[in-house]
């Protein structure tokens, strides 16, 4: 399969094949809905804490006789229905960690990288690199190539100048190729990769790589 790359004036400089064992995967719903679900609940830290009544401090003396009193039966201090008292059913620390087999965490970008592809949302550029750190240059470049929708910009390397130019763009997020993941590329309309960073993500999620 042939795509077009992109200057950063966006102009149509040269067409690349890529991979179709990367690029044209048919989608598996199944797979990256699980694969959401599984970051989203990897990313959760778990250490929610409330007190039951037997770790609230205060007195376990009965508040008052239990008949002729003309009011409600009460026990002590802490029950959870008094101000102060412990919490029924509160969170304890727990692990939310979901396991996934290493195929399918792999089957999930490729279907969401093949999906990018076909939906015209993957663009590709030859080069992104910036003499110093600009946020106008930056959106120039976006500009160039009617990105005017959430992005996420991968590249081969993290380079600093590039950085700091996207940084301060709302909706658009950087990250390096190896890093890649189905919640940022499902969450951004846009993927816009360099030319070097396909072909690490070809190398990465391919079937050589396996």
């Amino acid at each position: 399969m042939q795509i077009p790359v992109y200057s950063m004036a966006g102009e149509i400089i040269k067409q690349i094949d890529v991979s179709d064992d990367v690029f044209s995967v048919p989608f598996n719903e199944a797979v990256v809905h699980q694969a959401v679900v599984r970051q989203l609940a990897n990313a959760r830290q778990g250490t929610a804490c409330t007190k039951t009544r037997g770790e609230v401090a205060g007195s376990t003396r009965k508040l008052y006789r239990q008949k002729h009193t003309g009011s409600a039966r009460a026990g002590d201090v802490r029950s959870p229905l008094r101000r102060g008292g412990g919490t029924m059913f509160g969170p304890k620390p727990r692990s939310y960690r979901q396991a996934m087999p290493k195929k399918m965490r792999r089957l999930a970008i490729r279907s969401v990288l093949s999906a990018k592809l076909k939906e015209n949302e993957l663009i590709v550029l030859e080069t992104l690199d910036f003499a110093e750190p600009k946020t106008r240059e930056m959106a120039k470049v976006l500009s160039a190539l009617n990105i005017n929708k959430s992005a996420l910009v991968a590249t081969s390397e993290m380079n600093l100048n590039v950085i700091k130019s996207a940084r301060n763009i709302p909706d658009v997020k950087m990250v390096p190729a190896n890093l890649l993941n189905v919640v940022d590329m499902t969450s951004h309309k846009i993927l816009l990769l360099t030319e070097a960073a396909i072909r690490q993500v070809e190398q990465l999620w391919g079937k050589e790589g396996e």
